[in-house]
């Protein structure tokens, strides 16, 4: 017995409201999803899911859509709304995506990235960003977080390098303690195999990086994307120059920073600069 289609929701985003035209036209025309698929040279478990907004239309879709459709430019001119947007589901299909990544790039700041963090200074972070939050939401919050790191561990290891600014080792979150335990775990990182830290000193001036912090994520299969981030919002890229555009600006900065033995000094300094909380 076929499964029930899952109910779109077009009224949330650029993207369900493509997926939604797309359901809408096919089953007007009596079409199943493998009829269509066929038709359009696409696997029909990846159209199902443009479909219900999990996947992002691939470039040409758009065009294929209005000509067997006969609808004109209408899938072709909501595409680029769905490129742009931040995805209403952005957070749950980061953490999708990030678990699949073989390769991941990340520049921050001024907050350590999550999946370093230590469980004091997440908390501290979580704090700060939410006076009001009870001890268990905390907790809560800890426990997502901690089952992103788990991906660092996992066999075969993701290649990892992060480029943290260094506004992100002189803000401290929780006091001196918690700051040197968690400089101590970037230290720790940065002399690892599949680990590549650098710091990106103020003495390097300005940046195309400014403004808010950036994931780049190489998929097992050679897919690009990226993820950018700022106070309350986060929106994927996945068209390919924009992403391959984010590369090339992460590469510059990375040539910019700190090399990673010369960022372990950094780090170092920055650690041996805290006070003693019991010597002040």
């Amino acid at each position: 017995m076929a499964r029930p289609a899952k109910e779109l929701t077009p009224e949330r985003s650029a993207r369900h409201l493509f997926g939604a035209k797309i359901r809408s036209l096919r089953e007007e025309q009596g079409m199943s999803l493998e009829a269509l698929a066929s038709k359009l040279s696409i696997s029909r478990s990846h159209l199902a899911r443009v479909e219900t907004a999990e996947y992002m239309p691939p470039p040409e879709l758009p065009a294929q859509l209005d000509r067997l459709f006969g609808t004109g430019d209408t899938f072709c001119e909501l595409y680029p709304l769905c490129t742009k947007e931040a995805h209403p589901d952005q957070f749950k299909r980061r953490m999708e995506l990030e678990a699949q990544a073989v390769i991941i790039r990340e520049y921050t700041p001024q907050i350590v990235p999550g999946l370093l963090q230590t469980e004091a200074y997440a908390k501290a972070q979580f704090r700060t960003h939410d006076p009001k939050a009870s001890a268990r939401k905390i907790d809560d919050l800890w426990t997502l977080r901690l089952s992103r790191q788990a991906l660092l561990m996992r066999e075969p290891q993701p290649e990892y390098s992060v480029i943290l600014d260094e506004a992100v080792l002189r803000r401290g979150y929780g006091g001196p303690a918690v700051m040197r335990e968690q400089l101590k775990k970037l230290l720790d990182l940065s002399l690892t195999p599949t680990s590549f830290v650098q710091v990106l000193p103020f003495s390097h001036g300005g940046h195309a990086l400014e403004g808010g912090s950036l994931a780049l994520w190489t998929l097992d299969k050679g897919q690009l994307i990226a993820y950018e981030e700022g106070i309350s919002t986060g929106t994927l890229l996945e068209e390919k120059p924009e992403v391959l555009s984010l590369i090339r600006a992460y590469a510059l900065l990375s040539a910019s920073a700190l090399s990673p033995s010369e960022s372990a000094d950094f780090i170092q300094s920055a650690m041996e600069a805290l006070p003693d909380e019991h010597h002040p």
